[in-house]
C-alpha cells in the first residue's frame, strides 16, 4: 500500500515536470489579429500579454481575450492556435461593434431634440455601446419625470444600415402629465400639514402650475424636502426626529399622484447650561453676552450652528484665522435639555501676505483691490473678508466673486485669492407704462457701468415716444484720482408731455461725492437748467390767469445745488434681502437763474428676510418744497401716481388741482369741466411690499404691495387726504433684463379720475 502511494506521487511529479518542460520549450512565433476594419491593429495588440518570443501559456490566451473585450470595440473575440515545429502561432479573430451613424427621436413632443441630444451618453458616429444606451435612456427618463411624466416609456429601435453601421431610434411614449394632487403627512403633532407643505419646495398642482412648475414630483428635490422638514423639527427642539421614505402612489386612472410622508417627532428639548473652555481670549461673561442662545429656551440646531460661526469670527477678527470652536453637547433625557460647552482652540495668529486677483479679463485690478477691506501685511479678519466680497458683488460687474485663502511662505502667512466671473455691464433699457389718459409712454437708454474696465459709469439716452423724448450724455468716476471722492457730469435735453402741459428742459450738471465708509456717503450736485412750458391745457391757462401765485410763467431757468447724505446697509444693493437704505437731500435754487426755492426730501427703506427667499420691504418718502421770494415753478412741485409712487393711480394726478369749466369757442356754451393739476409743495409716500420667489432658477418673483400717500399744499394738509392702493405683480430678471409688471387697485378711487385698476410695467435689456 505504501509502495503504490509512492508510485502515484512519482508519476504526478513526473507529469508536472514534463508539462513545465514542454512549456519552456514551446515559443510563441507570432500573434495576429484579423477581422478588424476600423480599429487599428497596434491599438489592439497593445492589450496583448502574450507576445512573439514568449513562452506559450494557455491561460494567457484567456487573459488576452478578456483584455481585447475590455477595449469596448468588439462583440466577439476568438483565438486560434497553429502549432508547428517552430512554435505556436496565435490568431485572434475579432468582430467589431457597429457604428451608430444616426440617432433620431420619435414622440418627443415635450422636450426639444437638442435638449435630448445634450443628455445622451451614446453619440452619432461613435461605436455602439449597450451600456451607454442604457445610461442615455435612464437620463432621458429622468428629464421627462422632472417635467411631470413619470410614466414615460422609451423603446430603443436598432436598424442595421450595413454590416458595420446602424441607425438608432428612441421611441418616446409620454401621453399624460401626472402631477401631485395632494401631499399628506402622518405622525406630525407639532406642525400641521399646511405648515409642512409650506416648508418644502415641492408643491401640489394648482391653477398657476403652468407658470410656477408646481405639481411635479422630482425625487432629488423631495429628498431635499425631507431634509428641510428635518431641519424644521431640529430647530424646534426635536433632536430625535425621524422621517421615513415618502410613499408615492398613482391614481387608478393614472392622472394624479398622492404623496404620503410618515415621521416620528420624539420629545422636545430645551437649551440647558452654556459654558466655555479652552483658549479663551475674552472672559466667559463677555462671550456669553455675544450669544443669542439662552438657557431654558427651545433648542435649535441652526441657532447652535450660527453661534459657532459667530464665535469663530470673533477669534478670526483678532487674526486667528484657524481658530476652531467645537460645541460639546450633553443630552439630559430626564430633563429634556441639552447642555452646551464651547471649546476654543485659537491656533496661531495669521497675517495676509499677498492678494491675488484673477478672472478679471476686462476690469482693472485696481477696481477690485479698492473694494477689498484688508491689505497685504495686515492681520487676518473674517469680517473684512465678508465685507470685501459684498463690496465686489455690489459693483454689479460680476456674476460671482469668491475670496479664498491659500498658504503663504510662512506658517503664519496666508494669501488671499480673489476670483471673479465678469458679466455684461452695459445695459440697453426700455421703460414704460400704459393708462387710458396717457397712452403708452416709453423711454430708453444705453449705459455702461464699467467703461474701459476702470469702473467709470457712462450713460447716453435717446428715447423718443408719442409723448416724451430724452437725450442725455453723462460720465461719472466713482473713485476720482483713486480717492474716495467721486466726480461726474451730465448734459441733457428732455421733452415730456404731462396731463396739463409739456415740459422741455435743456441743461447740465456737475456732481461729486465722498465715501466715508462702506455704508455712509455724501453727494453734491450743481444743476443749471432752462425750462419751457409748452402746450398748456385750457384749464391750466385759466388757472394761471385766475391764480398767478399757483402757476408760474411758462419759461424759467434753474441754477441749484443739492446736497445728499446717504446710508446703505443692505446685503446686496441690486436685489436686497436685508438691511436699510436712508437718504436725506436738500436742494437750494437761487444761485442765479429765475427760480427760487428750497426743497428737501427724506427717504428710508427697510428689508426683512422672511422664509424661503421671500422679503418684506417698508419704504417711506417725505418731501417739501418752499418758495424763496418767488412762486415755486409748477414743474418742480410734487406729483404722485404711477409705478414709482402710488400704483393704481394715473401718473402725476395725485396732486392739488382746480376744476375749470370748458366752453365751446364759437357758441360760448359750457361743454364740460377739466382738471388742472398744478402740483403740491409737500408729499408723503408709504410703500409696503412682499416679494417671494416663483421660479428661483429663472429669477421670477411675485410681489404683493400696499401704497399710501398724498401730495398737497401745506404740510398740515398732506395727511388729511391720503390715497391708498393695493395690488400684485411679477418681477423677473429675464434674459432681456429686469422686468416689472404690476397691477394696482385704488382703495379710495376719485370719481371721474380713477378706474378699478391699472397696469404698469418697465423692462430693460442687457448686452
Amino acid at each position: 500500500m505504501g509502495i503504490s502511494y509512492r508510485i502515484i506521487i512519482f508519476l504526478l511529479l513526473s507529469l508536472l515536470l514534463s508539462t513545465q518542460s514542454f512549456a519552456d520549450q514551446i515559443k510563441v512565433v507570432d500573434v495576429l489579429v484579423v477581422g478588424n476594419r476600423r480599429i487599428e491593429t497596434p491599438a489592439i495588440s497593445n492589450a496583448f500579454k502574450l507576445k512573439a518570443g514568449d513562452n506559450y501559456f494557455e491561460e494567457k490566451i484567456d487573459e488576452d481575450i478578456k483584455s481585447i473585450y475590455s477595449l469596448g470595440f468588439f462583440t466577439d473575440v476568438k483565438a486560434e492556435k497553429n502549432i508547428t515545429d517552430k512554435g505556436v502561432s496565435i490568431t485572434y479573430k475579432v468582430t467589431e461593434k457597429p457604428v451608430v451613424r444616426e440617432i433620431i427621436f420619435q414622440g418627443n413632443t415635450v422636450l426639444t431634440t437638442d435638449k435630448l441630444k445634450e443628455n445622451l451618453d451614446i453619440k452619432p458616429n461613435s461605436i455602439f455601446s449597450a451600456k451607454e444606451l442604457v445610461k442615455s435612456i435612464k437620463k432621458i427618463k429622468k428629464l421627462y419625470v422632472d417635467e411631470g411624466y413619470p410614466l414615460v416609456e422609451i423603446e430603443p429601435l436598432q436598424e442595421q444600415i450595413s454590416a458595420e453601421e446602424l441607425k438608432l431610434t428612441l421611441k418616446i411614449t409620454a401621453e399624460n402629465k401626472v402631477l401631485i394632487r395632494d401631499i399628506k403627512f402622518e405622525g406630525n403633532k407639532e406642525f400641521n400639514d399646511s405648515k409642512l407643505r409650506g416648508t418644502i419646495e415641492t408643491k401640489r398642482d394648482w391653477w398657476l402650475a403652468w407658470i410656477t412648475g408646481a405639481g411635479v414630483y422630482k425625487e432629488e428635490m423631495f429628498k431635499n424636502d425631507m431634509l428641510l422638514i428635518s431641519e424644521l423639527y431640529m430647530n424646534n427642539g426635536y433632536i430625535n426626529f425621524k422621517i421615513a421614505e415618502p410613499k408615492v402612489d398613482i391614481t387608478p386612472d393614472k392622472k394624479a399622484l398622492f404623496v404620503l410622508v410618515s415621521m416620528t417627532e420624539g420629545d422636545k428639548f430645551t437649551t440647558g447650561q452654556i459654558d466655555f473652555k479652552g483658549d479663551l481670549l475674552e472672559s466667559k461673561e463677555d462671550l456669553y453676552k455675544r450669544l443669542k442662545m439662552i438657557s431654558g429656551v427651545v433648542f435649535s440646531r441652526a441657532a447652535l450652528r450660527q453661534e459657532v460661526f459667530d464665535l469663530t469670527d470673533v477669534y478670526a477678527d483678532k487674526g486667528f484665522a484657524f481658530a476652531n470652536v467645537n460645541p460639546i453637547t450633553t443630552v439630559d433625557s430626564s430633563k429634556k435639555s441639552i447642555d452646551i460647552t464651547f471649546n476654543f482652540e485659537k491656533g496661531e495668529k495669521v497675517y495676509i501676505e499677498r492678494i491675488n486677483v484673477t478672472g478679471n479679463s476686462k476690469t482693472r485690478d485696481k477696481v477690485l483691490r479698492r473694494e477689498i477691506r484688508i491689505a497685504e501685511g495686515e492681520m487676518y479678519s473674517a469680517t473684512s473678508l465678508k465685507k470685501s466680497k459684498q463690496n465686489l458683488m455690489n459693483l454689479g460687474f460680476f456674476e460671482e466673486a469668491t475670496i479664498a485663502t491659500s498658504k503663504g511662505k510662512g506658517d503664519n502667512k496666508l494669501n488671499l485669492d480673489v476670483n471673479v466671473k465678469e458679466k455684461p455691464t452695459g445695459t440697453f433699457s426700455i421703460g414704460g407704462g400704459y393708462s387710458s389718459l396717457d397712452g403708452f409712454v416709453g423711454q430708453g437708454s444705453v449705459q455702461q457701468a464699467n467703461l474701459f474696465g476702470y469702473g467709470l459709469k457712462a450713460n447716453a439716452s435717446a428715447s423718443v415716444g408719442a409723448k416724451s423724448s430724452t437725450y442725455s450724455v453723462g460720465l461719472t468716476d466713482p473713485y476720482f484720482l483713486d480717492t474716495k471722492w467721486s466726480l461726474g457730469g451730465d448734459i441733457f435735453r428732455t421733452e415730456r408731455q404731462y396731463v396739463d402741459y409739456t415740459k422741455r428742459s435743456t441743461g447740465a450738471d456737475i456732481k461729486g461725492g465722498y465715501q466715508f465708509n462702506d455704508s455712509l456717503s455724501t453727494f453734491l450736485l450743481y444743476r443749471f437748467e432752462k425750462i419751457n412750458i409748452l402746450k398748456e391745457s385750457f384749464a391750466l391757462q385759466e388757472t394761471r390767469r385766475l391764480y398767478p401765485d399757483l402757476v408760474t410763467a411758462s419759461d424759467s431757468t434753474t441754477s441749484s445745488v443739492t446736497a445728499t447724505l446717504s446710508r446703505n446697509t443692505t446685503d446686496y444693493r441690486l436685489d436686497p434681502t436685508t438691511g436699510m437704505t436712508n437718504s436725506f437731500s436738500v436742494e437750494f435754487a437761487g444761485l442765479g437763474g429765475t427760480n427760487r426755492f428750497l426743497r428737501y426730501i427724506g427717504q428710508t427703506s427697510q428689508f426683512f428676510p422672511v422664509i424661503f427667499g421671500s422679503v418684506f420691504m417698508v419704504h417711506g418718502t417725505f418731501g417739501q418744497i418752499m418758495a424763496m421770494g418767488a412762486p415755486v415753478p409748477i414743474d418742480e412741485k410734487f406729483y404722485l401716481g404711477g409705478i414709482s409712487t402710488l400704483r393704481g393711480y394715473s401718473g402725476r394726478t395725485v396732486s392739488p388741482y382746480i376744476i375749470m369749466p370748458q366752453y365751446d369757442s364759437l357758441t360760448g356754451v359750457k361743454t364740460g369741466e377739466q382738471r388742472a393739476y398744478f402740483g403740491g409743495d409737500s408729499e408723503v409716500i408709504f410703500n409696503l411690499e412682499y416679494t417671494f420667489p416663483l421660479l428661483k432658477d429663472a429669477g421670477l418673483k411675485g410681489v404683493v404691495f400696499f401704497d399710501s400717500g398724498n401730495s398737497a399744499n401745506g404740510f398740515e394738509n398732506v395727511f388729511s387726504g391720503f390715497l391708498n392702493s393695493y395690488g400684485f405683480g411679477i418681477r423677473w430678471f429675464s434674459p432681456i433684463g429686469p422686468l416689472r409688471l404690476e397691477y394696482g387697485i385704488p382703495l379710495n378711487p376719485r370719481p371721474g379720475i380713477d378706474k378699478s385698476g391699472r397696469i404698469e410695467f418697465s423692462i430693460g435689456n442687457f448686452f
